[in-house]
């Protein structure tokens, strides 16, 4: 049996989540994090896409949240995908806003990161589930 989807509210503000937000409730995703993101707290406010560009600058987005003081993590994509040979040999853990929002939504439905993951990651990315290699 599937559960109802869930109904997310979301309010847009000009102000900075730093004005919003406690520093110690922020955590600021990105995927040059060293941090593995093993659960969602409820008590938490996750950040995404805090810094949207064109182009990927490796670090980036680490350095900002190091410099705001927050806590970062990133998504679990090395501990539950494997890289799949493609052609280009591209592999990214860089997800767009909608993505790691997906990954977010289907783990707290689900409790379950290869499920998240999966319906997460799409397979431009070059990463895979290891069943999914044959």
């Amino acid at each position: 049996l599937l559960s109802p989807p869930c109904i997310f509210q979301m309010d847009t503000t000009q102000e900075s989540y730093l004005d919003l937000f406690p520093l110690d409730a922020i955590v600021y995703l990105t995927p040059d994090s060293e941090n593995v993101l093993e659960d969602i707290d409820p008590n938490k406010v996750y950040i995404l896409g805090g810094l949207v560009d064109e182009s990927i600058h490796k670090n980036l987005t680490l350095q900002r949240a190091q410099e705001q003081s927050l806590q970062t993590a990133r998504l679990p994509i090395r501990e539950y995908m494997v890289k799949a040979v493609n052609t280009k040999n591209y592999h990214s853990e860089t997800l767009a806003i909608n993505q790691v929002f997906e990954v977010l939504s289907v783990y707290y439905e689900t409790r379950s990161w290869p499920a998240a993951l999966k319906a997460g990651v799409s397979s431009g990315k070059g990463y895979v589930l290891p069943d999914a290699v044959k």
